[in-house]
């Protein structure tokens, strides 16, 4: 199995279960991680034999700053349901990161999950 990362996703979402923590954009860092068969893309050097990283990329971003949840649990397995729409996948690891949240500590949560809509490539 081949990975595609994207690493170093910066964007401004309301997320936290504290009284006032969602009042205010937060900084989140983000990073994905995609388990996939890249032996086609390889081989053809032609993008639609691969993950569009780009529309990963915004569909995060764009989940970030249009939702609003109590836990980077939660918010991270949203991002994982719009990753899994792509049947190619068939695994993901999604980290999430709030560095201005705790002084001199950083919490992250990470979900490694299977894609229960993967197809292998025939």
């Amino acid at each position: 199995m081949d990975r595609i990362t994207i690493g170093s996703i910066f964007a401004y979402g309301r997320i936290g279960a504290d009284q006032g923590e969602r009042d205010e954009p937060q900084r989140l860092e983000v990073e994905v991680n995609l388990d996939l068969d890249l032996s086609a893309a390889a081989r053809s050097d032609d993008v639609a034999d691969t993950v569009d990283y780009a529309a990963v990329h915004a569909g995060v971003v764009n989940l970030i700053q249009t939702t609003s949840y109590a836990l980077l649990e939660r918010l991270a397995s949203a991002m994982l349901e719009g990753i899994f729409a792509d049947h190619r996948i068939a695994r993901a690891i999604v980290k999430i990161s709030k560095p201005q949240i705790l002084a001199g500590a950083t919490p992250s949560v990470e979900l490694v999950r299977d894609n229960p809509n993967y197809r292998a490539a025939t």
